[in-house]
């Protein structure tokens, strides 16, 4: 598993915001196209059939394909940095970090100006503490005694 200092994840924010936004945009698309498809069923149901336009159904159905295919990709590529998406709805991104001999998360939320939090494996996004000095210092030093 790949892990980042906290300034190589810092680094990292702009990049990763661009690829969540596009992931979280396609995934309300989707809810969205379903969201009509759905309604159509039910008015199908309740009037025992209808007419249907199938050219637009089947346009729906085609944005529908594309939308997944764009948050599924989305996703890959956060995944293939070594970035571990959390909660795509609450835009959560956590970073594999080594603070001394464990790995902890690197914490962060769509909208939060910089990595402000961590927390370990096993607490998740309800244990977040502030960063302190231990991962400051880590990044500044590279890791890397002076």
């Amino acid at each position: 598993m790949k892990t980042f200092t906290l300034d190589e994840a810092q680094s990292l924010l702009p990049v990763l915001e661009s690829l969540l936004k596009r992931a979280i945009d396609g995934k309300l698309a989707v809810e969205e196209v379903e969201s009509g498809l759905s309604d159509l069923a039910r008015r199908i149901y309740i009037s025992g059939g209808m007419r249907v336009d199938s050219a637009s159904v089947a346009k729906q159905r085609a944005e529908l394909e594309d939308q997944l295919k764009l948050v599924r990709e989305s996703v890959a590529e956060i995944d293939a940095i070594g970035v571990q998406v959390k909660d795509l709805d609450a835009g959560l991104l956590d970073f594999p970090c080594r603070l001394d001999d464990l790995t902890v998360l690197l914490c962060w939320r769509m909208g939060e100006p910089s990595i402000e939090y961590w927390h370990t494996v096993e607490s998740g996004f309800q244990g977040r503490q502030p960063i302190d000095e231990r991962f400051r210092r880590r990044s500044t030093s590279g890791g890397r005694p002076n």
